[in-house]
């Protein structure tokens, strides 16, 4: 039978502890901590079971900026957090259709449909 070594036995509890306890001090945990586990734009509801689809959105976009009273974050689902840094993407390359409130759309889909449809164009 083979000896149980409790020394190595012991490190790697100790390294596996101080591993989770890194964890819980990086941002994502905090937030989970401080906020319900709601998205903040949908407001789809998460347990354990799901809550890898929930994210912490830097509202400032600045992921250095990690402030003790979470108040730079938001938890959004993955759905969500996509479309924000799609949305700051579109508004950096200034091809979002609308990028602030009281913007106008410019394009306009159906601009050409009646000299389509005047007789005699095919």
């Amino acid at each position: 039978m083979k000896q149980i070594d409790h020394d190595k036995l012991d490190r790697i509890v100790a390294q596996a502890r101080k591993a989770a306890d890194t964890r819980s001090d990086g941002y994502r945990e905090r937030a989970l901590k401080i906020y319900p586990w709601v998205c903040g734009r949908c407001t789809r509801d998460f347990t354990l079971a799901n809550l890898r689809e929930l994210t912490v959105h830097h509202r400032d976009h600045n992921h250095d900026n990690n402030p003790p009273d979470g108040s730079n974050w938001e938890l959004l689902c993955i759905y969500c957090h996509d479309n924000e840094h799609q949305r700051q993407l579109e508004a950096q390359a200034g091809t979002s259709i609308v990028t602030d409130v009281g913007s106008v759309a410019t394009h306009s889909p159906f601009a050409q449909l009646k000299s389509l449809m005047s007789p005699g164009k095919k």
